[in-house]
Protein backbone atom coordinates (compact mmCIF):
# COMPACT_ATOMS: atom_id res chain seq x y z
CA UNK A 1 0.00 0.00 0.00
CA UNK A 2 2.74 2.22 0.37
CA UNK A 3 3.98 1.67 -2.71
CA UNK A 4 1.05 2.78 -4.28
CA UNK A 5 0.88 6.14 -2.15
CA UNK A 6 4.38 7.01 -3.30
CA UNK A 7 3.58 6.25 -7.04
CA UNK A 8 0.33 8.22 -6.62
CA UNK A 9 2.18 11.11 -4.34
CA UNK A 10 4.56 11.24 -7.39
CA UNK A 11 2.02 11.83 -10.44
CA UNK A 12 0.03 14.57 -7.95
CA UNK A 13 3.62 16.27 -7.43
CA UNK A 14 4.99 16.02 -11.18
CA UNK A 15 1.61 17.64 -12.52
CA UNK A 16 1.19 20.08 -9.71
CA UNK A 17 4.76 21.28 -10.69
CA UNK A 18 4.66 21.25 -14.22
CA UNK A 19 1.43 23.49 -14.63
CA UNK A 20 3.09 26.55 -13.46
CA UNK A 21 6.50 25.95 -14.96
CA UNK A 22 4.45 25.28 -18.23
CA UNK A 23 3.20 28.51 -18.14
CA UNK A 24 6.03 30.29 -17.32
CA UNK A 25 8.45 28.26 -20.39
CA UNK A 26 5.28 29.69 -22.96
CA UNK A 27 5.95 33.12 -21.67
CA UNK A 28 9.77 32.77 -22.38
CA UNK A 29 9.73 31.91 -25.72
CA UNK A 30 6.72 33.77 -26.74
CA UNK A 31 8.61 36.54 -25.40
CA UNK A 32 6.30 37.92 -22.81
CA UNK A 33 8.08 39.50 -19.47
CA UNK A 34 8.66 36.99 -16.87
CA UNK A 35 9.97 37.67 -13.48
CA UNK A 36 13.56 37.11 -14.32
CA UNK A 37 14.16 39.67 -17.13
CA UNK A 38 15.78 42.56 -15.30
CA UNK A 39 18.60 40.24 -14.16
CA UNK A 40 18.52 37.94 -17.34
CA UNK A 41 18.00 40.43 -20.00
CA UNK A 42 21.43 42.48 -20.37
CA UNK A 43 23.62 39.08 -19.92
CA UNK A 44 21.72 37.99 -22.98
CA UNK A 45 22.03 40.91 -24.83
CA UNK A 46 25.87 40.96 -23.74
CA UNK A 47 25.58 37.05 -24.97
CA UNK A 48 24.49 37.86 -28.87
CA UNK A 49 26.38 40.89 -29.03
CA UNK A 50 29.63 38.93 -28.04
CA UNK A 51 28.75 36.44 -30.23
CA UNK A 52 27.54 38.66 -33.05
CA UNK A 53 23.95 37.08 -32.96
CA UNK A 54 20.86 39.41 -34.27
CA UNK A 55 18.20 38.10 -31.95
CA UNK A 56 15.55 39.63 -33.92
CA UNK A 57 16.75 37.39 -37.23
CA UNK A 58 14.50 34.15 -37.41
CA UNK A 59 15.03 31.31 -39.52
CA UNK A 60 13.90 28.88 -41.84
CA UNK A 61 13.79 25.16 -40.99
CA UNK A 62 16.79 24.83 -43.23
CA UNK A 63 18.88 27.52 -41.58
CA UNK A 64 17.88 26.75 -38.11
CA UNK A 65 18.82 23.42 -38.33
CA UNK A 66 22.43 23.74 -39.50
CA UNK A 67 22.93 26.11 -36.39
CA UNK A 68 21.88 23.25 -34.79
CA UNK A 69 24.02 20.84 -36.39
CA UNK A 70 27.01 22.99 -36.09
CA UNK A 71 26.69 23.81 -32.54
CA UNK A 72 25.92 20.37 -31.42
CA UNK A 73 29.32 19.08 -33.83
CA UNK A 74 31.61 21.76 -32.18
CA UNK A 75 30.53 20.58 -28.68
CA UNK A 76 31.59 16.75 -29.17
CA UNK A 77 35.26 18.12 -30.83
CA UNK A 78 35.56 19.89 -27.48
CA UNK A 79 34.52 17.53 -24.94
CA UNK A 80 36.57 14.89 -26.64
CA UNK A 81 39.79 17.19 -26.72
CA UNK A 82 38.77 17.78 -22.97
CA UNK A 83 38.92 14.43 -22.12
CA UNK A 84 42.14 13.51 -24.59
CA UNK A 85 43.86 16.81 -22.77
CA UNK A 86 42.91 15.45 -19.21
CA UNK A 87 45.96 14.34 -18.15
CA UNK A 88 47.48 18.14 -18.73
CA UNK A 89 45.11 20.32 -17.49
CA UNK A 90 44.34 21.29 -13.97
CA UNK A 91 41.23 20.39 -10.98
CA UNK A 92 42.63 16.70 -11.36
CA UNK A 93 43.53 16.14 -7.84
CA UNK A 94 43.49 12.22 -8.41
CA UNK A 95 45.76 12.16 -11.35
CA UNK A 96 43.91 11.18 -13.63
CA UNK A 97 45.38 10.52 -17.28
CA UNK A 98 43.91 11.05 -20.39
CA UNK A 99 40.93 9.18 -21.64
CA UNK A 100 41.94 6.26 -23.16
CA UNK A 101 41.58 4.50 -25.74
CA UNK A 102 40.32 7.29 -28.41
CA UNK A 103 36.63 5.12 -29.15
CA UNK A 104 35.93 5.86 -25.46
CA UNK A 105 36.72 9.33 -25.69
CA UNK A 106 34.90 9.71 -28.73
CA UNK A 107 31.76 7.55 -27.47
CA UNK A 108 31.47 9.28 -24.27
CA UNK A 109 31.21 12.85 -26.47
CA UNK A 110 29.06 11.65 -28.72
CA UNK A 111 27.05 10.30 -25.79
CA UNK A 112 26.83 13.57 -23.76
CA UNK A 113 26.10 15.56 -27.03
CA UNK A 114 23.19 13.56 -28.17
CA UNK A 115 21.96 13.81 -24.58
CA UNK A 116 21.96 10.28 -23.95
CA UNK A 117 24.93 9.99 -21.33
CA UNK A 118 25.94 6.18 -21.95
CA UNK A 119 28.76 5.26 -19.59
CA UNK A 120 31.32 2.77 -20.53
CA UNK A 121 33.40 4.05 -18.00
CA UNK A 122 33.53 4.61 -14.12
CA UNK A 123 33.31 8.84 -13.32
CA UNK A 124 35.12 8.63 -10.82
CA UNK A 125 38.08 6.47 -11.73
CA UNK A 126 38.23 8.21 -14.86
CA UNK A 127 36.95 12.07 -15.37
CA UNK A 128 39.15 14.31 -13.45
CA UNK A 129 37.05 17.09 -11.93
CA UNK A 130 37.73 19.41 -14.62
CA UNK A 131 36.45 17.14 -17.21
CA UNK A 132 33.54 16.42 -15.21
CA UNK A 133 32.45 20.31 -14.83
CA UNK A 134 33.49 21.70 -18.04
CA UNK A 135 33.07 18.94 -20.75
CA UNK A 136 30.01 16.63 -19.06
CA UNK A 137 28.45 19.22 -16.94
CA UNK A 138 28.14 21.87 -19.16
CA UNK A 139 26.84 19.32 -22.17
CA UNK A 140 23.92 18.59 -19.42
CA UNK A 141 22.88 22.26 -20.02
CA UNK A 142 23.45 22.30 -23.82
CA UNK A 143 22.05 19.32 -25.02
CA UNK A 144 19.19 19.62 -23.08
CA UNK A 145 18.57 23.34 -24.25
CA UNK A 146 18.84 21.84 -27.88
CA UNK A 147 15.76 19.40 -27.61
CA UNK A 148 13.96 22.24 -26.02
CA UNK A 149 14.70 24.37 -28.96
CA UNK A 150 13.78 21.82 -31.10
CA UNK A 151 10.52 21.27 -29.55
CA UNK A 152 9.45 25.10 -29.55
CA UNK A 153 10.27 25.34 -33.13
CA UNK A 154 8.08 22.46 -34.06
CA UNK A 155 5.23 23.87 -31.67
CA UNK A 156 5.49 27.39 -34.10
CA UNK A 157 5.89 25.62 -36.89
CA UNK A 158 2.05 24.12 -36.04
CA UNK A 159 0.82 27.75 -34.59
CA UNK A 160 2.45 29.79 -37.07
CA UNK A 161 -0.04 29.98 -40.43
CA UNK A 162 1.67 30.89 -43.64
CA UNK A 163 4.63 31.66 -42.66
CA UNK A 164 8.91 30.91 -43.63
CA UNK A 165 10.49 30.94 -40.38
CA UNK A 166 10.50 28.98 -36.90
CA UNK A 167 12.39 31.09 -34.55
CA UNK A 168 16.14 31.93 -33.72
CA UNK A 169 17.87 28.68 -32.30
CA UNK A 170 20.45 30.61 -30.98
CA UNK A 171 17.89 32.53 -28.65
CA UNK A 172 15.86 29.56 -28.19
CA UNK A 173 19.28 27.99 -27.38
CA UNK A 174 20.14 30.67 -24.59
CA UNK A 175 16.88 31.40 -23.18
CA UNK A 176 16.45 27.55 -22.55
CA UNK A 177 19.68 27.44 -20.69
CA UNK A 178 19.17 30.56 -18.73
CA UNK A 179 15.40 31.05 -18.24
CA UNK A 180 14.54 27.32 -17.55
CA UNK A 181 17.14 24.79 -16.65
CA UNK A 182 19.70 26.99 -14.91
CA UNK A 183 17.40 28.48 -12.14
CA UNK A 184 15.71 25.13 -11.54
CA UNK A 185 19.24 23.55 -11.01
CA UNK A 186 20.23 26.06 -9.06
CA UNK A 187 17.01 25.35 -6.71
CA UNK A 188 18.12 21.32 -6.98
CA UNK A 189 21.49 21.57 -6.17
CA UNK A 190 21.25 23.54 -3.38
CA UNK A 191 18.21 20.90 -1.88
CA UNK A 192 20.78 17.83 -2.66
CA UNK A 193 23.51 19.63 -0.37
CA UNK A 194 21.19 20.23 2.21
CA UNK A 195 20.40 16.61 1.67
CA UNK A 196 23.98 15.48 2.24
CA UNK A 197 25.18 15.30 -1.40
CA UNK A 198 28.97 16.20 -1.99
CA UNK A 199 30.54 19.35 -3.39
CA UNK A 200 33.81 20.35 -3.28
CA UNK A 201 37.12 20.30 -5.09
CA UNK A 202 38.84 18.10 -2.34
CA UNK A 203 41.41 14.92 -2.60
CA UNK A 204 40.24 11.53 -2.70
CA UNK A 205 39.94 10.54 0.85
CA UNK A 206 41.65 7.38 2.06
CA UNK A 207 40.08 6.09 4.93
CA UNK A 208 40.43 3.17 7.63
CA UNK A 209 36.97 0.82 7.65
CA UNK A 210 36.06 -1.01 10.46
CA UNK A 211 37.63 -3.75 9.30
CA UNK A 212 40.99 -2.68 9.29
CA UNK A 213 41.19 -2.41 5.36
CA UNK A 214 41.78 1.47 3.65
CA UNK A 215 38.72 2.41 1.51
CA UNK A 216 38.96 5.69 -0.96
CA UNK A 217 36.28 7.69 -1.04
CA UNK A 218 36.39 9.94 -4.40
CA UNK A 219 34.95 13.20 -3.95
CA UNK A 220 34.15 16.11 -6.36
CA UNK A 221 31.32 18.95 -7.16
CA UNK A 222 28.86 16.12 -7.28
CA UNK A 223 25.55 18.30 -6.76
CA UNK A 224 26.18 20.78 -9.25
CA UNK A 225 26.31 17.70 -11.75
CA UNK A 226 23.63 15.95 -10.27
CA UNK A 227 20.52 18.99 -10.93
CA UNK A 228 21.36 19.20 -14.45
CA UNK A 229 21.60 15.28 -15.27
CA UNK A 230 17.95 15.08 -14.05
CA UNK A 231 16.42 18.02 -15.28
CA UNK A 232 18.14 18.00 -18.29
CA UNK A 233 17.22 13.63 -18.31
CA UNK A 234 20.71 13.48 -18.99
CA UNK A 235 21.53 10.66 -16.49
CA UNK A 236 25.48 10.76 -16.41
CA UNK A 237 26.45 9.78 -12.64
CA UNK A 238 29.81 11.61 -11.45
CA UNK A 239 29.92 8.11 -9.65
CA UNK A 240 29.96 4.40 -11.17
CA UNK A 241 26.81 3.78 -9.11
CA UNK A 242 25.05 6.44 -10.49
CA UNK A 243 21.92 7.11 -8.04
CA UNK A 244 22.58 4.51 -6.45
CA UNK A 245 25.63 6.28 -4.89
CA UNK A 246 24.88 7.94 -1.49
CA UNK A 247 27.10 10.87 -2.49
CA UNK A 248 24.53 11.67 -5.17
CA UNK A 249 21.11 10.34 -4.01
CA UNK A 250 21.73 10.59 -0.04
CA UNK A 251 17.88 9.99 1.25
CA UNK A 252 15.19 8.66 -0.15
CA UNK A 253 13.72 12.43 0.04
CA UNK A 254 16.32 12.86 -2.69
CA UNK A 255 15.16 9.57 -4.40
CA UNK A 256 12.14 11.44 -4.40
CA UNK A 257 12.72 14.61 -5.84
CA UNK A 258 15.39 13.18 -8.76
CA UNK A 259 12.35 11.38 -10.07
CA UNK A 260 10.35 14.09 -10.18
CA UNK A 261 12.91 16.48 -11.72
CA UNK A 262 13.62 13.59 -14.19
CA UNK A 263 9.74 13.86 -15.56
CA UNK A 264 9.30 17.50 -14.95
CA UNK A 265 10.64 19.48 -17.85
CA UNK A 266 9.13 16.95 -19.81
CA UNK A 267 5.46 17.55 -18.30
CA UNK A 268 5.61 20.93 -18.28
CA UNK A 269 6.85 21.27 -21.84
CA UNK A 270 3.73 19.73 -22.98
CA UNK A 271 1.54 22.17 -21.15
CA UNK A 272 3.91 24.52 -22.83
CA UNK A 273 2.12 23.64 -26.07
CA UNK A 274 -1.34 23.58 -24.79
CA UNK A 275 -0.31 27.25 -23.78
CA UNK A 276 0.11 28.03 -27.24
CA UNK A 277 -2.10 25.60 -29.18
CA UNK A 278 -4.83 25.31 -26.58
CA UNK A 279 -5.19 24.21 -23.67
CA UNK A 280 -7.10 20.86 -24.33
CA UNK A 281 -4.38 19.59 -26.98
CA UNK A 282 -2.15 20.05 -24.68
CA UNK A 283 -3.90 18.08 -21.73
CA UNK A 284 -4.74 15.37 -23.99
CA UNK A 285 -0.95 14.68 -24.74
CA UNK A 286 -0.03 14.83 -21.00
CA UNK A 287 -2.97 12.22 -20.91
CA UNK A 288 -1.96 9.99 -23.04
CA UNK A 289 1.36 10.24 -21.53
CA UNK A 290 0.19 9.43 -17.98
CA UNK A 291 -1.53 6.74 -19.42
CA UNK A 292 1.10 4.48 -20.66
CA UNK A 293 3.22 5.70 -18.10
CA UNK A 294 0.79 3.85 -15.55
CA UNK A 295 0.77 0.97 -17.39
CA UNK A 296 4.26 0.34 -17.32
CA UNK A 297 5.05 1.19 -13.72
CA UNK A 298 1.93 -1.13 -13.06
CA UNK A 299 3.98 -3.96 -15.44
CA UNK A 300 7.30 -3.43 -13.69
CA UNK A 301 6.05 -3.40 -10.26
CA UNK A 302 3.85 -6.22 -10.38
CA UNK A 303 6.65 -8.33 -11.75
CA UNK A 304 9.53 -6.94 -9.56
CA UNK A 305 6.64 -7.74 -6.36
CA UNK A 306 7.31 -11.57 -6.06
CA UNK A 307 11.36 -11.43 -6.99
CA UNK A 308 12.87 -14.45 -9.17
CA UNK A 309 10.94 -17.53 -8.50
CA UNK A 310 14.25 -19.27 -9.03
CA UNK A 311 16.15 -17.46 -6.07
CA UNK A 312 13.19 -17.86 -4.28
CA UNK A 313 13.35 -21.45 -4.62
CA UNK A 314 16.42 -21.53 -3.15
CA UNK A 315 15.91 -20.74 0.38
CA UNK A 316 17.86 -17.68 0.76
CA UNK A 317 17.29 -15.57 3.43
CA UNK A 318 15.02 -11.85 2.84
CA UNK A 319 13.42 -11.05 0.31
CA UNK A 320 14.45 -12.11 -2.76
CA UNK A 321 12.28 -9.41 -4.46
CA UNK A 322 15.20 -7.16 -3.26
CA UNK A 323 18.04 -8.63 -5.39
CA UNK A 324 19.79 -5.58 -7.32
CA UNK A 325 17.65 -3.28 -5.53
CA UNK A 326 18.49 -0.23 -2.65
CA UNK A 327 17.95 -1.23 0.70
CA UNK A 328 17.08 2.56 0.93
CA UNK A 329 14.63 2.76 -1.29
CA UNK A 330 13.33 -0.90 -1.54
CA UNK A 331 10.94 -1.94 -4.66
CA UNK A 332 8.49 0.54 -4.54
CA UNK A 333 11.71 3.23 -5.13
CA UNK A 334 13.74 1.38 -6.75
CA UNK A 335 10.84 0.04 -9.75
CA UNK A 336 9.36 3.70 -9.88
CA UNK A 337 12.81 5.35 -10.75
CA UNK A 338 13.86 2.62 -13.24
CA UNK A 339 10.24 3.54 -14.78
CA UNK A 340 10.71 6.60 -14.97
CA UNK A 341 13.94 6.91 -16.25
CA UNK A 342 13.32 4.71 -19.55
CA UNK A 343 9.95 6.71 -20.13
CA UNK A 344 11.79 10.13 -19.86
CA UNK A 345 15.39 8.84 -21.80
CA UNK A 346 17.35 10.16 -18.65
CA UNK A 347 19.69 7.24 -17.88
CA UNK A 348 20.10 7.82 -14.54
CA UNK A 349 19.68 4.31 -12.26
CA UNK A 350 19.25 3.64 -8.48
CA UNK A 351 19.16 -0.42 -9.01
CA UNK A 352 20.89 -2.92 -11.26
CA UNK A 353 18.07 -3.64 -14.04
CA UNK A 354 20.13 -6.67 -15.08
CA UNK A 355 18.89 -8.58 -11.93
CA UNK A 356 15.13 -7.14 -12.26
CA UNK A 357 13.06 -10.45 -13.01
CA UNK A 358 12.82 -10.92 -17.34
CA UNK A 359 9.21 -9.28 -17.33
CA UNK A 360 10.61 -6.77 -15.11
CA UNK A 361 12.95 -5.49 -17.32
CA UNK A 362 10.87 -6.02 -20.59
CA UNK A 363 8.66 -3.08 -19.86
CA UNK A 364 12.13 -0.24 -19.24
CA UNK A 365 13.12 -1.72 -22.06
CA UNK A 366 9.95 -1.10 -24.18
CA UNK A 367 9.84 2.25 -23.04
CA UNK A 368 13.38 3.23 -24.91
CA UNK A 369 11.87 1.07 -28.07
CA UNK A 370 9.22 2.75 -28.58
CA UNK A 371 10.63 6.17 -29.07
CA UNK A 372 11.03 7.82 -25.73
CA UNK A 373 7.69 8.82 -26.13
CA UNK A 374 6.43 8.52 -22.89
CA UNK A 375 7.41 12.32 -21.39
CA UNK A 376 10.67 11.05 -22.70
CA UNK A 377 13.85 13.59 -22.88
CA UNK A 378 13.40 17.20 -22.27
CA UNK A 379 11.22 18.16 -25.43
CA UNK A 380 11.94 14.64 -26.95
CA UNK A 381 9.13 12.92 -25.81
CA UNK A 382 7.34 15.78 -26.69
CA UNK A 383 8.50 16.00 -30.36
CA UNK A 384 8.68 12.25 -30.94
CA UNK A 385 4.73 11.70 -29.98
CA UNK A 386 3.70 14.40 -32.15
CA UNK A 387 5.06 11.98 -34.90
CA UNK A 388 2.79 9.52 -33.48
CA UNK A 389 0.08 12.22 -33.43
CA UNK A 390 0.40 12.76 -37.31
CA UNK A 391 0.94 8.77 -37.97
CA UNK A 392 -2.38 8.50 -36.04
CA UNK A 393 -3.99 11.33 -38.04
CA UNK A 394 -3.62 9.72 -41.23
CA UNK A 395 -4.69 6.44 -40.23
CA UNK A 396 -7.98 8.28 -39.53
CA UNK A 397 -7.64 9.98 -42.55
CA UNK A 398 -7.53 6.73 -44.21
CA UNK A 399 -10.60 5.10 -42.59
CA UNK A 400 -12.92 7.55 -43.01
CA UNK A 401 -11.52 8.57 -46.98
CA UNK A 402 -10.52 12.20 -45.86
CA UNK A 403 -7.16 14.45 -45.73
CA UNK A 404 -6.14 14.01 -42.57
CA UNK A 405 -5.26 17.36 -40.38
CA UNK A 406 -3.84 18.76 -36.94
CA UNK A 407 -4.42 21.62 -35.61
CA UNK A 408 -6.45 22.90 -38.78
CA UNK A 409 -3.36 22.22 -40.98
CA UNK A 410 -3.67 19.54 -43.77
CA UNK A 411 -1.30 16.57 -42.94
CA UNK A 412 0.08 15.63 -47.09
CA UNK A 413 2.62 13.32 -48.20
CA UNK A 414 5.61 14.96 -47.52
CA UNK A 415 4.55 14.94 -43.72
CA UNK A 416 3.29 11.43 -43.41
CA UNK A 417 7.14 10.71 -45.15
CA UNK A 418 9.23 13.02 -41.90
CA UNK A 419 6.91 11.47 -38.91
CA UNK A 420 7.33 7.83 -40.64
CA UNK A 421 10.91 8.48 -41.17
CA UNK A 422 11.63 10.08 -37.64
CA UNK A 423 9.58 6.88 -36.07
CA UNK A 424 11.85 4.12 -38.12
CA UNK A 425 15.27 5.15 -38.12
CA UNK A 426 15.69 4.46 -34.53
CA UNK A 427 14.21 0.92 -34.51
CA UNK A 428 15.59 -0.36 -37.20
CA UNK A 429 19.01 1.17 -35.57
CA UNK A 430 18.20 -0.98 -32.53
CA UNK A 431 17.10 -3.66 -34.68
CA UNK A 432 20.12 -3.96 -37.25
CA UNK A 433 22.74 -3.30 -34.69
CA UNK A 434 21.03 -5.62 -31.75
CA UNK A 435 21.39 -8.53 -34.54
CA UNK A 436 24.76 -7.84 -36.16
CA UNK A 437 25.96 -8.07 -32.18
CA UNK A 438 24.39 -10.99 -31.65
CA UNK A 439 25.76 -12.81 -34.61
CA UNK A 440 29.21 -11.89 -34.78
CA UNK A 441 31.94 -12.60 -32.08
CA UNK A 442 32.99 -9.21 -31.55
CA UNK A 443 29.55 -8.69 -29.83
CA UNK A 444 28.73 -12.25 -27.89
CA UNK A 445 32.40 -11.81 -26.15
CA UNK A 446 31.33 -8.81 -24.26
CA UNK A 447 28.27 -10.54 -22.94
CA UNK A 448 28.50 -12.25 -19.90
CA UNK A 449 24.97 -14.29 -19.88
CA UNK A 450 24.18 -16.30 -22.57
CA UNK A 451 20.66 -17.04 -23.66
CA UNK A 452 17.62 -14.75 -23.60
CA UNK A 453 19.10 -12.96 -20.87
CA UNK A 454 21.93 -12.04 -23.23
CA UNK A 455 19.77 -10.78 -25.58
CA UNK A 456 18.19 -8.85 -23.74
CA UNK A 457 21.86 -7.00 -22.42
CA UNK A 458 22.11 -6.60 -26.31
CA UNK A 459 19.03 -5.17 -27.15
CA UNK A 460 18.34 -3.12 -24.01
CA UNK A 461 22.55 -1.53 -24.67
CA UNK A 462 21.00 -0.38 -28.42
CA UNK A 463 17.75 0.68 -27.50
CA UNK A 464 19.69 3.07 -24.68
CA UNK A 465 21.56 4.45 -27.25
CA UNK A 466 18.88 5.28 -30.29
CA UNK A 467 16.67 5.89 -27.85
CA UNK A 468 18.96 8.68 -25.87
CA UNK A 469 18.73 7.46 -22.81
CA UNK A 470 22.08 6.19 -21.82
CA UNK A 471 21.18 3.54 -18.74
CA UNK A 472 22.62 0.40 -18.96
CA UNK A 473 20.94 -3.25 -18.54
CA UNK A 474 24.16 -4.23 -17.00
CA UNK A 475 26.19 -7.51 -17.75
CA UNK A 476 27.46 -5.71 -21.10
CA UNK A 477 31.79 -5.29 -21.37
CA UNK A 478 30.80 -2.17 -23.34
CA UNK A 479 33.72 -0.26 -23.84
CA UNK A 480 35.62 -1.93 -26.76
CA UNK A 481 35.84 -1.17 -30.07
CA UNK A 482 32.86 -2.46 -31.28
CA UNK A 483 30.85 -1.41 -28.44
CA UNK A 484 31.52 2.15 -28.79
CA UNK A 485 31.63 2.86 -32.13
CA UNK A 486 28.86 0.86 -32.59
CA UNK A 487 26.42 2.37 -29.81
CA UNK A 488 28.06 6.13 -30.98
CA UNK A 489 26.60 5.24 -34.42
CA UNK A 490 23.07 4.33 -32.84
CA UNK A 491 22.97 7.65 -30.46
CA UNK A 492 23.33 9.78 -33.38
CA UNK A 493 20.84 8.27 -35.56
CA UNK A 494 18.35 8.16 -32.27
CA UNK A 495 19.09 11.84 -32.01
CA UNK A 496 19.66 13.54 -34.88
CA UNK A 497 17.56 10.52 -37.26
CA UNK A 498 14.45 12.65 -34.83
CA UNK A 499 15.35 15.96 -35.12
CA UNK A 500 16.11 16.87 -38.67
CA UNK A 501 12.38 15.13 -40.13
CA UNK A 502 11.01 16.85 -37.20
CA UNK A 503 12.49 20.55 -38.16
CA UNK A 504 11.94 19.84 -41.60
CA UNK A 505 7.83 18.88 -40.55
CA UNK A 506 7.79 22.26 -38.35
CA UNK A 507 9.19 24.11 -41.88
CA UNK A 508 6.33 22.43 -43.60
CA UNK A 509 3.96 23.13 -40.97
CA UNK A 510 4.52 26.72 -40.71
CA UNK A 511 3.93 27.61 -44.02
CA UNK A 512 0.32 26.12 -44.38
CA UNK A 513 -2.53 27.84 -43.72
CA UNK A 514 -5.13 27.00 -40.56
CA UNK A 515 -8.36 25.90 -41.78
CA UNK A 516 -11.22 26.23 -39.47
CA UNK A 517 -12.95 22.66 -38.71
CA UNK A 518 -15.68 21.49 -40.13
CA UNK A 519 -18.20 18.75 -39.97
CA UNK A 520 -15.62 15.77 -41.02
CA UNK A 521 -12.80 17.20 -38.76
CA UNK A 522 -11.20 14.02 -36.51
CA UNK A 523 -11.42 15.87 -32.81
CA UNK A 524 -7.94 15.39 -31.73
CA UNK A 525 -8.71 16.32 -27.71
CA UNK A 526 -10.72 14.41 -25.48
CA UNK A 527 -10.63 10.21 -24.41
CA UNK A 528 -11.54 8.87 -27.73
CA UNK A 529 -7.89 10.43 -29.24
CA UNK A 530 -5.84 9.44 -26.20
CA UNK A 531 -7.18 5.87 -26.34
CA UNK A 532 -6.02 6.30 -30.30
CA UNK A 533 -3.19 7.72 -29.92
CA UNK A 534 -2.01 4.85 -27.15
CA UNK A 535 -3.24 2.37 -29.33
CA UNK A 536 -1.04 3.38 -32.27
CA UNK A 537 1.67 3.93 -30.31
CA UNK A 538 1.57 0.33 -28.32
CA UNK A 539 0.80 -1.83 -31.59
CA UNK A 540 3.20 -0.01 -33.84
CA UNK A 541 5.64 -0.76 -30.86
CA UNK A 542 4.45 -4.26 -30.84
CA UNK A 543 4.45 -5.44 -34.60
CA UNK A 544 8.97 -3.72 -34.68
CA UNK A 545 10.08 -5.39 -31.14
CA UNK A 546 7.20 -8.50 -30.18
CA UNK A 547 9.71 -10.49 -31.89
CA UNK A 548 13.33 -9.74 -30.16
CA UNK A 549 11.22 -8.94 -26.80
CA UNK A 550 9.43 -12.67 -27.57
CA UNK A 551 13.05 -14.09 -27.91
CA UNK A 552 14.44 -12.20 -24.92
CA UNK A 553 12.81 -11.53 -21.55
CA UNK A 554 9.59 -13.09 -22.90
CA UNK A 555 11.53 -16.43 -23.23
CA UNK A 556 13.24 -15.95 -20.37
CA UNK A 557 10.24 -15.60 -18.07
CA UNK A 558 8.94 -18.67 -19.26
CA UNK A 559 11.80 -20.23 -18.80
CA UNK A 560 12.35 -18.82 -15.60
CA UNK A 561 9.17 -20.44 -14.94
CA UNK A 562 10.29 -23.84 -15.51
CA UNK A 563 13.22 -23.42 -12.95
CA UNK A 564 15.69 -23.10 -16.24
CA UNK A 565 18.45 -21.08 -16.28
CA UNK A 566 21.91 -20.45 -18.54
Amino acid sequence: MADIVLFGLFLAVVLLLAWPLGNYMAKVFIMEKTFLDPVLQPLERLIYRLAGINPEQEMNWRQYTAALLLFNVLGAILVFLIQVLQGSLFWNPAGLNSVSPWHLAFNTAVSFMTNTNWQSYGGESTMSYFTQMTALTVQNFVSAAVGVAVAIALIRGLTRKAASTIGNFWVDLVRSIFRVLLPLSIVFTLIFVQQGAIQNLSPYLTLQTLEGTEQTLAMGPVASQEAPKLLGTNGGGFFNANSAHPFENPTPFTNFLQVTGIFLIPAALVLTFGRMAGQRQGYTILATMVLLFALMLAGTYLSELNGNLILAGLGLDGPTAMEGKEVRFGVGGSVLFATVTTAASCGAVNAMHDSFTPLGGLFPLLQMQLGEVIFGGVSAGFYGILLYIILSMFIVGLLVGRTPEYLGKKIEAREIRMATLGILLPAVSILTSSAVAAATDLGISSVLNPGPHGLSEITYAFASAAGNNGSAFGGLSANTPFYNLMLAMGMLIGRFGVILPVLALAGDMAEKKISPPGPGTFPTTGWLFVALLAGVILIVGALTFLPVLTLGPIAEHLLMLHGTTF
